[in-house]
């Protein structure tokens, strides 16, 4: 299948950052443990924070069996082709223009920026979420592998654009608004962004109307940016504290689930819990800030947890794996291991397809594949079954790569995707007319390569 999303790309381009870092790190033998406490974020000092150091160019590994930096180098261009709002003058996809600048929220607030979600261009506000979340573990986790890639600075670029729009979205304590644009209408444009004139709705989240698994999510986004950017902004990282806290406070006080409250996100992106992201939520908080009480507060919620079960899958709406690992990292439990290990041993012995991918589900094969490399290269990372799960995870992101006789991301390999489910790329520009006749041609590769885009799967 050719869809593409946020979240597809997010797991799949950590774990691609963790295999770097392994091939680099494959002659000094060392196998690191789990994390010392953090300690907390200073407060910003009263002159401007130093600009990131530059980048060298990329480099590949003697024992990289692809070129692992020039897929980061791709993947983070997807993240810039997926962007809403007005673009800055260092804009690299040439085919995308500004969009969407009347984005406003129910009494006029700016909502401009962040993502669209997919092929189309709502922003969902819980797999937005995730994806800015789970692209700041990877960039925590594997820094060196990104700056080696001379990708780091386009890594905090990506999520930035995603944390600044959360900051917008997020217009008083306990006030959040987790989508714009409605996918029914959305989804009747076959246009490109920069044309669009449809309708696009606000939904906010309020006590009234609340939504714990959005706003937690934000949360964890935030916290987790807050520590990819502690070394080269502290006055943003700060900002970023002060926010995912009010945020957490809001998911924590008022539980429900946001989809009970967005009709439009039920239908699209349907959550079945929130305890995950609180917990998530709370664990990040404790790593951005050092508090002991976000970390008294996430074990609690996990050892009262009701889904005391292995996780089936690590995605936009199931983040427990993702905590468990996180977890294990910041107190070195035996508990959280073995909960690590009992859904990496379970991922490993789901049916593979005839190639060896991981596959969990039709729709979306390869994003649970790559989540599943994701957590498991992460736990051996923290010295959990370090040389069977890294292996596992170089076989999965290996298929899409291209050991399964292709390559399933745009613009790298051999027999990459040509004609992505996506509706900018698949429209020429102007003055080309774009319809559905346009969109469904399939005889022919889209006009726009949508470069770093993994697809759906087989």
């Amino acid at each position: 299948m050719a869809e593409v999303t946020l979240d597809y790309n997010a797991g799949f381009q950590s774990a691609v950052a963790g295999l770097k870092a392994l091939a680099c790190n494959s002659s000094s033998g060392s196998v690191p443990g789990p994390t010392p406490a953090p300690s907390p974020i200073p407060a910003p000092a009263p002159v401007p924070a130093p600009a990131p150091a530059p980048t060298g160019p990329s480099t590949q590994c003697s024992s990289e069996r692809y070129d692992f930096g020039e897929v980061l180098r791709l993947s983070n261009l997807f993240y810039e082709a997926q962007r809403s709002g007005k673009l800055p003058d260092d804009n690299r996809i040439p085919w995308r223009g500004d969009s969407s600048l009347g984005d406003v929220g129910n009494n006029g607030e700016d909502l401009t920026g962040g993502y669209h979600d997919a092929g189309d261009y709502v922003k969902f506000g819980l797999p937005m979420a995730s994806a800015m979340t789970v692209l700041a573990y990877g960039g925590i986790s594997y820094e060196d592998a990104y700056k080696n890639a001379g990708q780091y600075a386009e890594l905090q670029d990506a999520v930035k654009w995603g944390t600044d729009y959360l900051i917008k979205a997020h217009i008083s304590p306990n006030k959040f608004y987790c989508q714009v644009g409605n996918g029914i209408i959305d989804h009747d444009y076959p246009g490109r962004p920069e044309t669009m004139t449809v309708n696009r709705p606000a939904y906010i989240l309020k006590p009234s109307k609340p939504g714990s698994d959005c706003a937690g999510e934000s949360a964890a986004s935030l916290a987790s940016a807050a520590v990819l950017f502690k070394d080269t902004d502290q006055a943003y990282s700060a900002t970023l504290i002060q926010h995912a806290k009010e945020l957490f406070s809001f998911a924590d006080t008022y539980r429900g689930k946001y989809s009970s409250s967005i009709s439009d996100a039920f239908e699209f992106y349907k959550s079945t819990s929130y305890e995950d992201e609180l917990i998530w939520a709370a664990a990040w908080l404790y790593k951005a800030t050092g508090d002991n009480a976000y970390l008294t507060k996430a074990e609690n919620m996990y050892a009262a947890r009701s889904a005391t079960w292995t996780p089936w899958a690590f995605n936009w709406d199931d983040k427990l794996a993702g905590a468990q690992l996180l977890l294990f990292e910041l107190t070195g439990k035996q508990k959280y291991k073995s909960d690590v290990e009992s859904f990496c041993d379970d991922a490993m012995d789901i049916k593979k397809s005839p190639e060896g991918q991981t596959f969990r589900l039709k729709w979306g094969s390869n994003r649970y594949a790559s989540n599943f490399a994701f957590i498991c290269l992460g736990a051996a990372h923290a010295g959990i079954k370090t040389d069977t799960y890294a292996e596992y995870a170089d076989q999965q992101i290996g298929y899409m790569l291209g050991d399964s006789g292709r390559s399933f991301v745009v613009g790298f390999g051999q027999n990459f995707p040509k004609q992505p489910h996506h509706k900018a790329a698949a429209c020429a520009s102007l003055p080309a007319q774009c319809t559905w006749e346009t969109f469904d041609d399939t005889t022919k590769d889209n006009p726009h390569q949508l470069n770093g885009a993994l697809v759906g799967g087989p």
